[in-house]
């Protein structure tokens, strides 16, 4: 005669999936926004100077 599956009991401390996505996803947002606040800004015009030829070319 074949058992009868029994799963584990839920765990009632366990944190819940959505609930770890969610503040996963806040930190991040919370640390790019920390990171590109003292950051230089992508605004300004690359540099038109052009480094020197080397010797062998």
């Amino acid at each position: 005669m074949t058992q009868k599956f029994d799963p584990a009991p839920k765990d009632k401390h366990a944190v819940d999936p959505k609930d770890a996505i969610r503040a996963d996803r806040s930190k991040v947002k919370t640390d790019l926004k920390e990171g590109l606040e003292e950051s230089f800004p992508g605004s300004d015009p690359a540099s038109a100077v052009q480094p020197k030829k080397s010797k062998d070319a």
